[in-house]
């Protein structure tokens, strides 16, 4: 019962309508902003403790990157939430004008994955503050040191009528997706996902869906191999792979296979000298359960590098998988999440693209070409979610690039600066009409009016 007084305390809170007030919404988020300072050596600790993550990598990918959030919404806001004038309208309008009002949707929940526990949380939740919403927050339970420091932090800011914060676990979340919201925020697998949208549907609720998938790297015949191997082995050892964005496979021209691989195994030594399970800027895997999983795709190629692995620090060595079957093994038809990186030989271009036509829509595409026919080619026929063009991962690091998935990858408004407050808004258009000007043609009797409607319709 806790659960639901406290939703309908935030519901009306809501309809009080301080939360309309564009000042109020900036102090909001100054106020997190200042409070995540407060505590952003305590995060720093957890991420390390629950995920084994550098200093620097929890900055940046994590901590800085909110910041980033927080300060870009700070900036723009009076900007975004503007009313203005639409576009449309025709002479049925004449001579009244159409507005768009930016309204926010309400009482909205956002639950989140445990890979990036602190962005995941809070760069949804500076976009549902900056729209007005009031919101309800479940981080993941697989991450309990860094759900405890951002609990701290979001109670600690906000009253829970304006914001509150359930943790637990599965069975929280399972009673959160049972309340009717305004609209449900998710990240997380393609499976939850689906339980998510069906909870969803029970109330006709909106959903954001970032899911994950299987994000594939294409290395065309003209590719820089050295530019793309870096970038590639960077882009999968991040937080030791366990990003939905992070490369999961390698299609790679056959004849340039073996020169890339080489690459591959000269920059994982570079990045990661010593020995690795000793070696504090690789993060591990984040529990048991997971580590196994991933284990047992270990058996499904021969290993070019790596493959060794240390249970009780749950650190698996970066690993470079060869022959490896695309259709049948189980590496090439789950999500790998983790850092083994299956290299795929491909003949022609048209074989990688129609590989990656036939699988699900991933959530993110790496090229790395020189070519730029090949390059529109492959933007042209290929779905996927957002990536880059010679590089990884990063098309995902800028507060005002908008991020969102397509089909099995996810679905919904995508986020990040203007496009998370859009996703967590309502476009209301309203025409303003005129009280001096009246067009008779509308009204009855309709007698002879038909040809002049059909003329100008002409």
């Amino acid at each position: 019962m806790m659960m639901q007084e406290t939703l309908r305390r935030q519901r009306e809170f809501f309809f009080c309508g301080t939360t309309l007030d564009i000042d109020w919404r900036l102090k909001q988020l100054r106020a997190l902003r200042k409070t995540i300072k407060k505590y952003e050596e305590n995060l720093l600790w957890a991420l390390e403790e629950d995920l084994g993550r550098s200093e620097f990598e929890a900055y940046t990918t994590e901590i800085a990157m909110v910041y980033d959030e927080i300060n870009t919404a700070l900036k723009s806001l009076p900007k975004w939430a503007e009313i203005r004038q639409a576009d449309g309208g025709g002479l049925t309008q004449y001579p009244g004008r159409l507005l768009s009002y930016t309204e926010p949707l309400g009482l909205v929940l956002i639950i989140v994955s445990w890979n990036y526990p602190v962005q995941l949380v809070f760069s949804p939740l500076v976009a549902a503050i900056a729209a007005g919403n009031c919101a309800a927050v479940k981080p993941s339970e697989l991450a309990p040191k860094t759900q405890q420091v951002v609990q701290t932090i979001i109670e600690e800011t906000f009253d829970s009528t304006y914001i509150s914060v359930f943790t637990g676990g599965a069975e929280v979340g399972q009673a959160l997706l049972k309340e009717d919201f305004d609209h449900i925020f998710f990240v997380g697998s393609p499976r939850v996902g689906q339980y998510v949208m069906r909870a969803a549907a029970e109330h006709l609720t909106s959903v954001t869906l970032e899911l994950g998938g299987k994000s594939p790297c294409i290395v065309e015949d003209t590719a820089d191999l050295k530019v793309a191997a870096k970038r590639i082995i960077w882009g999968k050892c991040v937080s030791c792979g366990q990003t939905c964005i992070a490369p999961d496979y390698v299609l790679v021209d056959r004849k340039r296979k073996k020169e890339l691989m080489e690459y591959m195994v000269e920059y994982i030594q570079e990045f990661y000298p010593g020995d690795i399970f000793e070696n504090a800027d690789y993060s591990r895997i984040v529990n048991e359960e997971h580590f196994d999983r991933l284990l047992k795709f270990l058996d499904d190629g021969h290993i070019v590098y790596g493959g060794r692995f240390d249970r009780e620090k749950l650190k698996l060595e970066p690993t470079i998988l060869d022959q490896v079957d695309p259709e049948e093994s189980t590496v090439m038809n789950e999500e790998i999440f983790g850092p083994i990186l299956p290299v795929i030989p491909y003949d022609y271009l048209e074989n990688a693209i129609c590989y990656i036509q036939n699988k699900p829509k991933p959530l993110a595409l790496y090229l790395f070409t020189r070519d730029p026919v090949v390059e529109q080619t492959v933007m042209n026929q290929v779905s996927f979610g957002g990536g880059c063009i010679n590089d990884t991962v990063i098309h995902a690091a800028g507060a005002e690039i908008p991020f969102r998935g397509v089909g099995q990858s996810g679905m919904g408004g995508a986020y990040h600066g203007k496009a998370g407050f859009d996703t967590f808004s309502h476009q209301k258009v309203v025409l303003k009409q005129s009280n001096e000007i009246e067009l008779p043609l509308r009204y009855a009797p309709y007698k002879k009016k038909l040809k002049w409607v059909r003329t100008l319709m002409h």
